[in-house]
């Protein structure tokens, strides 16, 4: 059955929703993107004002309901980002006291000892394997291989606790909705825009966001570092207002008259803005970012000439004039535009894909992991019938006429006691009939007086109290075990890149 799934982007410029459908063969077509800008309410990824944000996702998720009316949003994934995020390596090993055939509930071992390494108030969300080593041999497959010696290199890739606590209260204590799934946004973009081909050769993706640039380099097919730099476009927009402009006269003017490169002679009229001493404030910051981004190589204990496939860019940020082209001269790298190509099927022709890419991540992640459907069912496949409780359980009343006689009235005042139960449902009589009319229950003593019926009265049943929901950190610990010792089984068989 074909399932609608919902991701959530929640940037500090704007949060983005996205709605696709995913067939039974697994292909994913994207429906519907909404957006809605948000200010100051959260900064470099993080959420500082729960109210406002809770706010801003409730219009992204109305306006996306209404594309899909009258079903209602009851779950969403999201995007984990921002400047707590980081990945740092760990060695996790075992000794066996003898030559054995490595199983599976080795390697699951070895997961849950390197989901339960000691971080401080920060909380693993994601593990990718580098390799694994078994007497000192580097193996692609570890499952069945004869050894005494299991070492396994990963990366634990984590953010502080902080961010997914208010994501919770946001998603789940605000709006009411179910969290199905998280996942890492540079490692989602990764798999949507970067080919298998440069990712063996080796390259860097480059998310050039609002507040935050991150980086992901890949050798060898697998994540070999990411950090997370704390400057943006926004960055530069915010040095223009040193001229005397409002934020939103500097992001117009960075857009018209802003470049990665110097301007070397001046072009300013009388009346008009200063193009040229904007531009030095718009070049100065680029230059940083750009450093600083080619900087990451080196931290990486690499050199360019590792990364032959260059660099993939993704964002909003690398629209700026000539920025590309200028991280192309610092760094001796090739740079592209990174486009999901027809990885994904697009059936709304009004989506911006290249604004859009991040939430496009997170929905194409979410499709390739088992999904779950987040919308409630269309109203043709909800039950018509209604139900009735009754003091032996709960059964479904008919839907037009009574299968073999006649239900006594519900409530009557003129009627026995036995007619209406102590809990305020219907009882079924003692003595009835199964095929005839309903007999009121017959008295062996006194006749008890009629209790008087209330004005209002009680509801046939009471509603079940909605089961409390597991904890997110739980949740999301208990789906890494699993996932993680099946990319150390499995992660190095790789697809081919499609055509």
């Amino acid at each position: 059955m074909e399932k609608t799934i919902i991701a959530l982007e929640i940037g500090s410029s704007k949060i983005k929703g996205a709605t696709g459908s995913v067939s039974p063969d697994g292909a994913l077509n994207v429906k519907a993107v909404e957006e809605e800008p948000i200010t100051d309410i959260v900064r470099y990824g993080c959420i500082l004002n729960v109210v406002d944000t809770a706010q801003a996702v409730r219009n992204v998720i109305n306006r996306l309901e209404q594309r899909e009316a009258p079903r209602k949003v009851e779950g969403v994934y999201l995007s984990i980002g921002g400047r707590s995020l980081s990945a740092q390596s760990v060695d996790i090993e075992r000794r066996l006291p003898s030559e054995t055939i490595i199983e599976q509930d080795i390697i699951e071992d070895i997961t849950a000892e390197a989901l339960e390494y000691p971080m401080n108030d920060r909380t693993i969300v994601d593990v990718t394997p580098r390799e694994v080593l078994i007497d000192n041999r580097v193996t692609t497959r570890p499952t069945g291989v004869m050894g005494s010696h299991v070492l396994a290199r990963l990366n634990l890739v984590s953010c502080r606790t902080q961010l997914l606590r208010t994501l919770s209260v946001v998603i789940e204590d605000r709006l009411g909705l179910n969290i199905m799934g998280t996942f890492v946004r540079p490692l989602a973009l990764a798999d949507l825009v970067l080919l298998n081909e440069e990712k063996k050769l080796g390259c860097m993706l480059v998310d050039f966001g609002a507040e935050t640039t991150t980086v992901a380099i890949y050798r060898g097919g697998i994540l070999v570092h990411l950090a997370v730099l704390p400057m943006g476009s926004r960055n530069i927009t915010r040095d223009i207002t040193a001229l005397n402009y409002l934020e939103e006269q500097a992001e117009e003017l960075k857009k018209v008259g802003g470049s990665a490169f110097p301007t070397l002679e001046s072009t300013h009229a009388p009346g008009q803005p200063d193009l040229v001493a904007i531009n030095n404030y718009v070049s100065a910051r680029a230059a940083e970012i750009i450093v600083n981004i080619v900087e990451q190589i080196t931290y990486a204990g690499l050199t360019p000439d590792c990364l032959p496939g260059g660099i993939v860019i993704v964002g909003k940020g690398a629209r700026l004039n000539g920025f590309n082209q200028r991280l192309e001269q610092l760094s001796h790298l090739k740079v592209r535009q990174g486009a999901p190509g027809n990885r994904l099927r697009i059936l709304d022709g009004r989506i911006q894909i290249a604004d859009s890419v991040d939430v496009l991540a997170i929905l194409s992640k979410a499709a390739k992991s088992d999904p779950k459907e987040c919308m409630t069912a269309p109203v043709a496949e909800q039950p018509a019938a209604a139900t009735e409780t009754y003091a032996t359980g709960t059964t479904t009343a008919p839907a037009a006429s009574n299968q073999g006689g006649t239900r006594a009235p519900a409530a009557n005042p003129g009627n026995n006691d036995s007619v209406l139960s102590n809990a305020g449902s219907i009882s079924t009589p003692a003595g009835s009939n199964q095929g005839g009319t309903h007999a009121p229950t017959t008295n062996t003593g006194s006749q008890q007086a009629p209790r008087p019926v209330p004005t209002t009265p009680k509801p046939v049943s009471e509603p079940i109290p909605a089961p409390k929901k597991p904890n997110l950190f739980a949740r999301g610990y208990n789906q890494l075990v699993t996932k993680v010792a099946n990319l150390i089984t499995n992660s190095f068989e790789e697809e081919e890149d499609e055509e």
